[in-house]
């Protein structure tokens, strides 16, 4: 519940939207979202601490913009906050909106860098009033929606979790979203050959590979695995030129997380909960693609029901669920499910990078 410090909504509904951080997650994923969104939002103020990109992607939508986070937080015109920043200052970033007054907050994955800081978010979030949600789309899209409101008892069966993600690198369907202003180079990768990565190098991936794209399923494995907290990982590898294959238990439940990102002609985002009576396989719209929800399917011996697809997917979701939130409508996530959520992604990348070894290393022990 908002208390009175908080202004009211605005009376023709709309909720003027403020965006910390201008790069292509905001250009090629939340503008175009809140474009079609119009009857609910309005984007009245952009920060980036380039000012050119700052000014140039505020110009597209008719914002003001700045370089100032606490510029941003002080504009009476914005209602809500969207966090697109860099991971390292989400937190701070978080906690200030809430303290400024805002009517909710959306933050990109991962909302904090440990379970402390998520804690601590959370805190805040109770004290001010002010819900947060993050980032994490395929939480918010009506096809894994749908599934979660027709598959019964199936959570308390499934025996096996699997996420696969085929997809090409993000600049291909970024820029089918929309021209990209300001895209950040990508960093030379450390010395590799075609069957090896360095070390260092490949325990980066695998970290980077769970926080920045096992994380969008994570929230949904979890939502399997009652006993998430003992989550083991037993193999972790790297793929050239991006990817992972993690292999994980716990004493119920066999989890496999896969991903490769390549010059693939036919992108796939399949995510699957297997049990001893049912079967759930949903299949996700790609990355920074707005073409409409996931669809899927419920499987029983005989029988089969499909679900979706939708008319809009996780992306405008998210927003959609905002604008419940910042009404005083609807229940956000509770801050356990969220730091919660934290966690197991953070065990998880931690595993992985420990578990890794060179397959040149494991090669020589196999041979003597």
């Amino acid at each position: 519940m908002h208390n009175s410090l908080y202004p009211e909504p605005e009376p023709n509904g709309v909720l003027g939207v403020g965006i910390l951080g201008a790069g292509p997650v905001t250009q090629a994923i939340h503008l175009p979202s809140l474009a079609r969104l119009r009857d609910l939002f309005e984007v009245r103020h952009i920060m980036d601490v380039d000012p050119a990109v700052a000014e140039s992607v505020a110009s597209r939508v008719g914002a003001r913009f700045s370089t100032s986070m606490d510029e941003l937080l002080a504009d009476p015109e914005v209602d809500v906050v969207a966090i697109c920043s860099p991971h390292q200052f989400h937190a701070a970033q978080v906690t200030a909106a809430c303290r400024a007054g805002k009517k909710a907050v959306l933050c990109e994955k991962p909302f904090a860098m440990n379970g402390e800081e998520a804690a601590r978010i959370s805190a805040v979030s109770a004290e001010t009033g002010v819900p947060i949600i993050v980032g994490a789309m395929h939480t918010f899209d009506p096809g894994w929606l749908a599934a979660e409101a027709a598959w019964g008892n199936l959570p308390e069966q499934v025996h096996t979790i699997r996420s696969s993600i085929v997809l090409p690198p993000n600049p291909r369907f970024e820029d089918f979203a929309t021209e990209i202003v300001g895209r950040p180079e990508a960093s030379a990768p450390e010395a590799s050959t075609p069957n090896h990565v360095e070390p260092a190098a490949a325990k980066a991936m695998l970290r980077g590979g769970v926080m920045g794209l096992a994380i969008h399923d994570l929230p949904l494995v979890r939502r399997f695995v009652p006993d998430f907290q003992s989550v083991e990982v037993l193999h972790a590898e790297v793929l050239q030129p991006f990817g992972y294959v993690i292999s994980l238990r716990t004493a119920t439940r066999t989890i496999e997380l896969r991903a490769a990102m390549n010059s693939t002609w036919k992108p796939e985002w399949t995510f699957q909960a297997i049990g001893d009576e049912a079967q759930l396989t949903v299949s996700f719209t790609p990355s920074y693609v707005h073409s409409g929800s996931a669809t899927a399917q419920i499987a029983r011996a005989g029988s089969a029901i499909q679900l979706g697809p939708y008319g809009h997917n996780g992306y405008e979701g998210e927003w959609r669920k905002l604008a419940e939130l910042a009404r005083g409508k609807g229940e956000a996530p509770p801050a356990r499910t969220l730091i919660d959520d934290l966690e197991f992604a953070l065990s998880i990348a931690d595993g992985a990078a420990t578990r890794y070894e060179s397959p040149t290393h494991t090669r020589q022990e196999v041979s003597a």
